[in-house]
């Protein structure tokens, strides 16, 4: 339940930032798109993309891993394949970028669970560096920037697992689902805690659930939030990036990026697929945009999708968990892997990643996620800097260095993810995935870690439905 799937954000406004240099204008969060990777395959112009159906069996929405497995099974079955890219770059919710000389992934960061995992799998084949990492190993600090005892970091664990405990009886009293903060108040109601405890419940709260699922307490369905399956092993990072695996999976794959999918018409002769350079004809199609896209209806299919399928999209929830890298002239924090920050606001700078440790590079890894990282999204980068800053300097002292370079994430903002990943809103239900992931007819598939019941939300679960899908198109006569 706890794989902790880390990736944040920042907020705040901020003089004492201006010696910092402005990222690259390929690494602007109001820019979308990124730059296309060297190995990867270069930007097509429209002239070569042919509009005979019979030029191609499949096209895939979204160059993704979930597409680009889908690209690379039915490829190697034989299938002619076209994925269309909406960004300047591959990969999707999975980018590296080199551009600081450091490998920072500003999307996915971790393999979950390292046996039995298809990305572990091919990291070993191309003799990816894995890091392995705990959350264990952390040092919290109080409001005033003291660490916390032993005594409080027990508290913290003893308060989040009898208060869980007796919110998942309640919920599971109740004749329809609530949300997990609905629970806690109802028992908190019962048996109140003083200002100190709450404080350290709503850390725990935040940093244990909100951050693994990107999402507020107040969304979470207290029924069924935590279903999914998860690998042995424990976790790892790429030591180079996630970027290595995105590379691999692209070889020799037909790609054209800057191709923005409008509308899909489908019916049982085929698939047409419209983009502003003009409509496309296949026998079929793929989706693999995040929930956040299909939610804010950022493709129009004709016919619409099926009343069921609608209904599931709208019930889901699609989370935030956004990133902030402040890279430094030099190591002032110690040695533990996690630093946590029990703040008097809940959520606010209360996880960071000790990437010296990691990766020996100077850099503090800020995450934040749901309302917090929406609100902050909407501020400059000064600001948000200015806000790290001003929890690092109650931690560390006000003397501490500014950061030389930054980058951040705004992935609410990006309008090809419109979030970070999906997770069960209340009302939700497993279930959910599965309809998402079903075909419509013989034409239209589905794919992303959206339609992975067992593994959503995670690199694997999206991959392994890539596969799925390209397996069902294989298994019908036409695609």
């Amino acid at each position: 339940m706890l794989k902790l799937l880390l990736s944040a954000l920042t907020s705040a406004s901020l003089p004492a930032c201006a010696g910092i240099p402005d990222p690259p204008d390929a690494l602007r969060p109001t820019d979308v798109p990124g730059s296309i990777h060297p190995s990867a395959p270069p930007a097509q112009s429209t002239a070569d993309v042919n509009t005979d159906p019979a030029a191609r069996d499949v096209i895939i929405v979204g160059a993704g891993i979930a597409g680009l497995r889908a690209a690379q099974t039915l490829q190697q079955h034989g299938r002619r394949v076209l994925v269309l890219e909406g960004r300047n770059r591959i990969g999707g919710r999975i980018w590296t970028d080199e551009s600081t000389g450091m490998p920072l992934d500003l999307g996915a960061s971790w393999i979950h669970g390292t046996q039995g995992n298809p990305i572990a799998t091919i990291a070993d084949q191309l003799n990816a560096t894995l890091i392995a990492t705990t959350y264990d190993d952390v040092q919290r600090f109080d409001p005033t920037g003291n660490p916390l005892t032993n005594n409080l970091n027990d508290r913290i664990d003893a308060l989040l697992e009898r208060s869980f405990a007796r919110a998942r009886a309640h919920a599971e009293e109740q004749n329809s689902d609530i949300s997990l903060q609905a629970a806690l108040e109802a028992v908190l109601d019962q048996e109140p805690l003083d200002a100190h405890d709450l404080r350290l419940l709503n850390y725990a709260i935040n940093t244990v659930f909100e951050h693994e699922y990107a999402a507020d307490s107040s969304q979470l369905s207290m029924r069924h939030f935590d279903h999914q399956k998860e690998l042995n092993g424990g976790d790892a990072i790429f030591g180079r990036g996630y970027r290595v695996i995105i590379d691999f999976l692209a070889h020799n794959l037909d790609i054209r990026s800057g191709h923005i999918v409008q509308r899909v018409a489908y019916a049982d002769d085929g698939v047409t697929v419209v983009t502003a350079h003009g409509a496309l004809r296949a026998h079929a199609a793929l989706i693999t945009v995040p929930l956040g896209v299909l939610q804010r209806g950022g493709i129009v299919f004709d016919p619409p999708l099926p009343s069921s399928k609608q209904r599931a999209i709208e019930r889901m929830g699609m989370g935030l968990l956004n990133k902030c890298y402040l890279i430094f002239p030099e190591v002032f924090w110690g040695n533990t892997t996690l630093l946590g920050y029990v703040g008097e606001r809940k959520g606010e700078w209360a996880e960071w990643l000790n990437l010296n440790t990691l990766l020996g590079i100077p850099v503090l890894l800020g995450f934040n996620a749901a309302t917090f990282a929406r609100t902050i999204e909407a501020q400059s980068d000064a600001s948000i800097i200015q806000s790290a800053m001003r929890t690092l300097r109650i931690i560390y002292g006000t003397d501490i260095p500014q950061p030389v370079d930054y980058r951040m994430t705004r992935w609410a903002a990006d309008p090809f993810a419109s979030g970070s990943y999906s997770f069960l809103a209340t009302g939700a239900a497993p279930n959910d995935y599965d309809t998402l992931a079903q075909p419509v007819g013989k034409r239209l598939f589905f794919a992303g870690e959206h339609t992975h019941r067992d593994y959503p939300a995670t690199v694997h679960g999206a991959y392994l439905s890539g596969e799925r899908a390209a397996n069902e198109m294989l298994s019908t006569n036409d695609a």
